[in-house]
């Protein structure tokens, strides 16, 4: 806030001492640049761009699942969504724990194993290196175990793209947003607010969210299963 009204105290200090022609041809422009840019990244913004992302979210019902599903978001996401997971599992929300994401699965598992989650609650996958991934390689290896009602636990921004992907993927999915860091700047919420708007225009127009068959997800793509066929996608707690 102090640096915006630096700038713009500076912003009319030079177009006090300017010309009008340079009032017209550059400072005006510039000016109505740094101003939006100042709007864009105020926190009113940031809650607004937040709230039309997940203000169509089902509400969590506090019915028992199949299973809680943490999609990993990288380290600084990581602790908040060990929390809520191990809460719910607390809760007796679900009897088991399952971890997807590739720089994730393996910490969250040892953070919730530390935390006096049960081992044989505990398992997951460490190859999905996108939300679509998240959505089939969990599929992959929970469908065939029944698992089909699940809690769904990431960041607020990025639940509506994840939903819609695990829905797309065959669950029953109810969301369970997961707090940002309370540390993090304005900008640094733009930022992931930003990416999950491009990712839900993405995934729109090539048709990600199209909901799969009975058949495509009784049926593995030979693509997926061999991934998962890697000896290091498969987890487990230690």
């Amino acid at each position: 806030m102090i640096k915006a009204l630096i700038l713009l105290a500076l912003l009319w200090i030079l177009w006090l001492v300017s010309s009008r022609r340079w009032r017209r041809w550059l400072l005006r422009p510039f000016a109505i640049l740094v101003v939006s840019f100042l709007i864009i990244t105020s926190p009113v913004m940031v809650a607004l761009a937040t709230w039309s992302l997940t203000f169509s979210l089902p509400a969590d019902t506090g019915e028992p699942v199949d299973s809680i599903v943490v999609l990993g978001r990288g380290e600084a996401l990581r602790n908040w969504r060990v929390e809520v997971a191990d809460q719910l599992w607390e809760n007796h929300r679900a009897d088991k724990i399952f971890v997807s994401g590739m720089s994730d699965a393996r910490e969250i598992i040892d953070l919730l194993e530390d935390r006096g989650v049960s081992e044989s609650a505990l398992s997951g996958e460490r190859c999905s290196e996108s939300t679509e991934e998240n959505a089939l390689y969990s599929s992959a290896i929970l469908y065939p175990q029944g698992i089909q009602k699940i809690l769904l636990v990431t960041d607020s921004p990025h639940m509506l793209r994840s939903l819609l992907s695990f829905q797309r993927a065959g669950f029953q999915v109810i969301p369970h947003p997961s707090q940002l860091p309370s540390q993090w700047s304005t900008q640094e919420q733009i930022s992931l607010i930003a990416r999950e708007y491009l990712g839900l225009a993405q995934y729109t127009l090539t048709g990600r969210f199209k909901p799969r068959s009975t058949n495509e997800l009784e049926h593995v793509p030979a693509k997926t299963s061999k991934r998962l066929s890697d000896p290091g996608c498969k987890v487990q707690a230690k």
